[in-house]
């Protein structure tokens, strides 16, 4: 086995410790993500579990429910789009 494969192993060393660094990051992340100017917040962990939800009383219409499913619809989508603006992209090995 020539050098390639000492290279390889050693690059795989280098991308398992960035994967656990990122793991790590993603796990204390908190994003926010929001809807109608801030009447409905949703907050997700940097892995996309769901935290909290925060619906202002104004914006809770018994008339217009599909609305307010809408809602927060778009503030998770939102929170979603933050975690992969926040989230590197891994390496190649290749």
């Amino acid at each position: 086995m020539g050098s390639g494969f000492a290279k390889r192993k050693k690059e795989a060393k280098m991308m398992q410790e960035q994967f656990g660094k990122m793991q790590s990051q993603m796990q204390s992340m908190e994003v926010v993500g929001s809807a109608a100017n801030g009447l409905v917040t949703i907050t997700l962990s940097g892995e996309g579990d769901l935290k909290q939800i925060k619906i202002k009383p104004e914006c809770v219409d018994p008339e217009d429910v599909e609305g307010l499913e809408l809602l927060i619809k778009t503030a998770h989508a939102d929170a979603q789009k933050k975690i992969k603006e926040q989230t590197p992209a891994m390496p190649s090995l290749f």
